[in-house]
């Protein structure tokens, strides 16, 4: 075989016509203010050797889970991390699945029936909307955390006999802010509409201990589903869908991102674990270090005079508008020169004229680092 599709071609050379061409990267010593280890969690030697214990304990010496969970890989540490998740996470059921990008697919893949309708926020995560386009259901977006427009959406259609979900994020993950989660849940209840949340940026990071922005406002029996991942707040990888006992049996019977993939190892599902447990132990004072650098880096935003280019955000993601994939990216590079890791997002991934630097906060970062990082970017814009 020769050559290459032209499609193909033509659609890389698009790319970097764009100037939203990628490629990966290579780990460097700058300053963290890029990754999703919000609490630090993915280089704790606690976490690290407390996972090994757990092993020992179960007599678990194994590298892989041979197959998938409905076959050889359902190995017995499963059943004891998706039980502490149900107790902490204060669910009926948790079912783990091997990453956030599969949860989403096999949630709405599946569950959504001909017939019935998703109503997504115009920003949620491709993940989501991969899934829903999977599904036989109806879809339609609405305006982003604009609960008038869903109403509006809703109201036009009939809907007689179907089955309705409302699909957000607690925090959105290119923009950093979040929702009115207690007038959507509302809405939701009154309407017997299904509610699900994706917390994939919130798990670890809001609630009094950690657990995510659902229970922090003591939401649990309103939503339908809740989608929490370990690959961030928690340091680790994989992810779980926290729902009804009728619900995970079902996405163990019909989710074919669950059904058809070689489970978890043992190490990865006991890394999960320990994160968890140590999320008393260590987490909470990470977490609130976390909490006082978020005010620290919106107080400079205003002394260096910068907060009219960032979107407003409560979270650990903090994103300065600067228009053009040119100019962000030459942004991010001047930057790193200056030794602080801060990613661009391009567009398509955000639309043209939104592109932006986006800041993730970290419980590890100190005063300093914030202060210099947003005196360099001051000088660069």
């Amino acid at each position: 075989m020769s050559g290459y599709p032209k499609n193909l071609e033509r659609r890389l050379e698009n790319r970097k016509k764009d100037k939203a061409f990628r490629a990966l990267g290579e780990e460097n010593n700058v300053i963290d203010f890029s990754s999703n280890d919000y609490l630090g969690f993915s280089s704790s030697e606690k976490i690290f050797d407390a996972a090994e214990e757990i092993l020992n304990d179960h007599n678990l010496r194994k590298n892989g889970a041979t197959g998938s969970r409905l076959l050889s890989g359902n190995h017995k540490l499963y059943a004891v991390a998706e039980d502490y998740l149900k107790n902490f996470h204060n669910t009926e059921a948790a079912l783990i699945f091997n990453s956030g990008y599969d949860a989403n697919i096999g949630l709405f893949s599946s569950v959504p029936q001909r017939g019935d309708f998703v109503f997504y926020d115009e920003l949620v995560h491709a993940s989501i909307r991969d899934g829903i386009k999977m599904s036989n259901a109806k879809s339609y977006s609405f305006r982003h955390n604009d609960l008038e427009d869903l109403k509006k959406k809703i109201s036009r259609l009939k809907m007689a006999n179907s089955d309705v979900f409302v699909v957000t994020e607690s925090v959105f993950s290119m923009d950093g802010d979040i929702p009115d989660l207690k007038s959507l849940a509302n809405y939701a209840s009154e309407n017997n509409f299904f509610l699900i949340v994706d917390e994939a940026h919130a798990t670890g990071v809001f609630g009094q201990k950690g657990e995510d922005m659902v229970q922090e406002l003591g939401l649990e029996e309103e939503v339908f589903a809740r989608i929490v991942t370990f690959g961030k707040g928690m340091g680790c990888h994989g992810a779980a869908i926290l729902g009804s006992d009728m619900l995970k049996d079902y996405l163990i019977n019909f989710s074919r991102s669950f059904i058809f993939t070689t489970a978890l190892p043992p190490h990865a599902v006991a890394t999960i674990l320990s994160a968890y447990q140590n999320l008393a132990i260590i987490g909470l004072q990470n977490l609130q270090r976390l909490k006082s650098n978020i005010e620290y880096f919106k107080d400079q935003l205003k002394t260096q005079g910068l907060d009219s280019r960032f979107i407003a955000s409560d979270s650990a993601i903090q994103c300065c508008i600067i228009p053009g994939n040119t100019e962000v990216k030459s942004a991010a590079e001047n930057l790193q020169k200056n030794g602080f890791s801060v990613k661009p997002i391009l567009s398509p991934t955000v639309p043209k004229g939104k592109e932006r630097l986006r800041f993730c906060l970290h419980s590890f970062n100190s005063e300093e680092e914030i202060q210099k990082v947003l005196k360099s970017l001051s000088e660069i814009i």
